[in-house]
C-alpha cells in the first residue's frame, strides 16, 4: 500500500484520543475513512485488503470511542453495528486478529476504557445499549484471551 494517509490518520487518531482531544480524533479518523474508501476491494491483493480492515477497525473503534466522549450516542451506535457488522460477518477471524494485535500494541485498553465508563455512567437507550455492550463483550474477551496466551508464553520460557 503506497499511500500512507490512512494509517497516518489512524495513528493521529489514536493519539488524539489518547489526549483527550475528541473532536480533532473524530476529524482523523474521518479522514483516515474517507482515505480508505478509494481502494475498491476486489482489485487489491489479499495481504494490501487486510491491512486496509485493519485500518478501518481500528479508525472505527477510535471514532467510537470519541464520539462516545463527545456524547454522540446516535453516531457512536452506527459505527459500533458498522465495525461489529462488517467484522462478525467476515467469520474467518481477521475482526479478533485486530483486536488481539490492537491489544499487544497498548491501543485496546484506551477504547475499552471509554466503553465501560460509558455503559456504567451514562443512561444510554436499549439499542445503543446492545450494540456497545456487545462490542465491550468482544474487546474484554480478546483482553482475557490474550492475557492467558502471554501468560502461557511467560511461563514456558
Amino acid at each position: 500500500m503506497a499511500d500512507r494517509r490512512p494509517e497516518k490518520s489512524c495513528e493521529q487518531a489514536c493519539e488524539s484520543l489518547k489526549q483527550q482531544d475528541y473532536e480533532v480524533a473524530v476529524k482523523h479518523c474521518t479522514e483516515a475513512l474517507l482515505s480508505l474508501s478509494q481502494y475498491p476491494p476486489a482489485h487489491l491483493p489479499e495481504a494490501c485488503q487486510a491491512e486496509l480492515d485493519r485500518i478501518k477497525i481500528e479508525t472505527l473503534l477510535y471514532r467510537i470511542a470519541s464520539f462516545l466522549q463527545l456524547k454522540k450516542y446516535g453516531q457512536a451506535d452506527e459505527d459500533c453495528r458498522h465495525v461489529l457488522g462488517e467484522g462478525l460477518a467476515k467469520g474467518d477471524g481477521s475482526f479478533r486478529a485486530v483486536l488481539c494485535c490492537m491489544h499487544l500494541k497498548g491501543k485496546l485498553q484506551i477504547v475499552s476504557n471509554v466503553l465501560s465508563k460509558s455503559l456504567m455512567g451514562e443512561s444510554l437507550n436499549g439499542m445503543v445499549t446492545k450494540d456497545l455492550t456487545r462490542l465491550k463483550t468482544l474487546l474484554a474477551e480478546t483482553e482475557v484471551i490474550m492475557s492467558i496466551l502471554l501468560g502461557k508464553i511467560m511461563s514456558s520460557t
